[in-house]
């Protein structure tokens, strides 16, 4: 068990970490989810050994390594920006870590070869990191860290600078991977759609705090804030003010029937919030809520396109399938599906979720 009580980092008269308590079992995958400078570094260099805490404490096994040198702690990390011996062979940028542990060559070609079978080296052990592919070259370094047989396994926004098919292959095979080793895991990602697919636990980060921490579609599903909420949404969830009064929702001049979770709120104004992927530009079959606005721009992704709509009291995005092209200025109807609505309150807590949400 690795636990955090009351962890704050500050340097200077900026606070990176602010009062961070956490509990990660052995054998966990837990993810860190939030923006760049949102703390996900200095938290893993902290639970690593590399800084020391201002204050709080780390406890590994109910033992505090606050002040347990780096070199003493059974701790791998492995950073975006990928580390291998060029000169050394594959088998030996995996078997480094043992050799310099003193293990016997028995025990590390019996662990390296492992290794290498578990992230599918095997054909490449011969070869040197500059005779591999970013993807092998990234696996190499991972295998590196997990024949450590370290208990506590840092990955930093590790499959970051590889290209989409990569990313993609090792994203689906690393959850498998985690799941055979027994370790703890904390896994930093700046993508709520690469937190869904690893599962596990995910801690939301925002400017040095966590904002939520639980089973990752749980976060996802029922975020507790409308910080955490933006966090694990992107695009960010879009955000529209409304008054509720009586049965109603009024915006801008315009009503509509609030939907059944929100009727029993008490009147006053609430930030309703839908994911982009739940907003449609086409009028649905079933009971939508119509807002219209004209198109700021466009962005087209791949298979998906952004349409951004925005006047003076509305701003939203809006995630559709397939390639549009939406002429800008052009009066578009924006239409919501009242049982995918977020509510938050006065203070941005949740008082009304989905009851079944799904996708990112």
């Amino acid at each position: 068990m690795l636990e955090l009580r009351n962890v704050s980092k500050r340097v200077g008269n900026v606070d990176h970490i602010s009062d961070v308590s956490l509990r990660l079992a052995k054998g966990s995958l837990n993810v860190l989810l939030g923006p760049t400078l949102s703390g996900k570094t200095t938290l893993m260099r902290l639970m690593a050994g590399l800084d020391k805490p201002t204050s709080g404490d780390i406890l590994m096994d109910g033992q505090s390594v606050v002040r347990t040198a780096v070199q003493k702690r059974n701790v791998a990390m492995v950073y975006q920006q990928f580390i291998n011996y060029p000169a050394f062979t594959v088998y030996e940028n995996i078997a480094s870590p043992l050799r310099v542990a003193g293990v016997d060559k028995n025990t590390i070609d019996t662990k390296v070869r492992e290794a290498a079978e578990l992230m599918k080296l095997g054909p490449f052990l011969d070869r040197t990191p500059l005779n591999l592919s970013g993807g092998q070259q990234q696996r190499t370094a991972l295998a590196r860290a997990l024949v450590k047989g370290a208990e506590l396994v840092l990955l930093d926004e590790p499959l970051a600078n590889l290209d989409y098919k990569l990313r993609e292959e090792l994203r689906i095979e690393l959850p498998r991977i985690f799941a055979e080793t027994g370790a703890i895991f904390v896994y930093a990602t700046t993508e709520p759609q690469e937190a869904l697919l690893l599962g596990g636990d995910t801690a939301t980060l925002h400017e040095g705090r966590v904002t939520q921490f639980g089973r990752t579609i749980d976060v996802h599903n029922r975020p507790a804030d409308l910080l955490t909420a933006q966090t694990f949404s992107d695009p960010p969830m879009n955000i529209i003010a409304m008054d509720k009064r009586g049965s109603k929702l009024h915006f801008s001049g315009t009503s509509f029937t609030c939907p059944d979770d929100v009727a029993g709120l008490a009147d006053g104004t609430y930030n309703i919030g839908v994911r982009p992927h739940h907003l449609r530009l086409e009028k649905p079959k079933t009971r939508s809520i119509k807002l219209e606005a004209p198109v700021s721009t466009t962005e087209i992704a791949g298979s998906e396109t952004f349409v951004h709509v925005a006047n003076d009291s509305l701003k939203l995005v809006v995630l559709t399938h397939g390639v549009h092209q939406v002429d800008i200025g052009e009066n578009v109807p924006v239409y919501l599906d009242p049982a995918r609505l977020f509510v938050f309150d006065a203070q941005n807590l949740l008082v009304s979720a989905p009851t079944a949400e799904s996708g990112g």
